[in-house]
């Protein structure tokens, strides 16, 4: 599977991510399939000519976080877009299957983060961390044999690395699959039934960076996740 376009015009690209799907190249990337190559194979963009700007790619996804992507395709309206989340404009929301029942229906997660100092690969909720927020909305409950799980929609208002698996493994529901922040034992069940992270980025809002226009663009859950919530249900 490949990266799928949604939308494009002369100044922003949108592909929704597949899972399993590096984001950024690194020297560590091996032949793991990585969007920043597949755009430099199957585009030539005017922000080519600027390599600090890592092909247009605005922001980033985990490798086994699917959903969209906002790619510039001048310098321009990449440094619109970094300025537009830097002041918050831009608003995404993410799916994501947690263990056990949330008591509130909604709420909001603060809890500063940061890289682990004892694991540097890691990171977690620490009080020197940067500041981090996550507003969550419960979907739906689903009880199954002696397990429960909520579907949440979450909307980070901050965009730390991990910070959504951090957050919920911080209130005690870490995501399904998560082999980082679930635990050993609970990750080693988990992909006996869910083969990767159950985290799926499928809304975006930005201000266009050339017409100004307000873009809302959505993403469906993927198959795989949507076999998943069936089997469960």
């Amino acid at each position: 599977m490949t990266p799928k376009v949604i939308y494009q015009d002369s100044e922003i690209l949108v592909i929704d991510k597949p899972s399993g799907w590096i984001t950024n190249w690194a020297n560590t990337t091996g032949s793991q399939p990585v969007v920043e190559d597949w755009i430099a194979k199957n585009y030539q963009l005017p922000i080519f000519n600027f390599q600090e700007f890592r092909h247009g790619i605005v922001h980033r996804l985990d490798k086994e976080t699917s959903g969209l992507l906002l790619i510039a395709k001048t310098k321009e309206s990449f440094e619109n877009l970094q300025r537009q989340f830097k002041e918050r404009i831009i608003e995404k929301r993410y799916m994501a299957l947690v263990h056990g029942r949330l008591k509130q229906s909604f709420g909001l997660i603060d809890a500063s983060v940061g890289r682990l100092p004892w694991r540097r690969d890691r990171f977690g909720v620490l009080p020197n961390g940067r500041e981090a927020t996550t507003g969550y909305k419960v979907i739906k409950y689903i009880d199954i044999k002696n397990e429960k799980f909520t579907l949440l929609e979450l909307k980070p208002k901050t965009g730390r690395t991990h910070q959504i698996r951090i957050h919920l493994k911080h209130i005690g529901h870490p995501i399904v699959g998560d082999e980082f922040y679930a635990g050993r034992k609970t990750a080693r069940q988990d992909r006996k039934w869910c083969g990767r992270l159950f985290l799926h980025a499928g809304y975006i809002k930005f201000v266009h960076p050339k017409t100004l226009n307000v873009l809302e663009i959505n993403s469906d859950l993927p198959q795989d996740l949507n076999d998943i919530l069936q089997k469960l249900s």
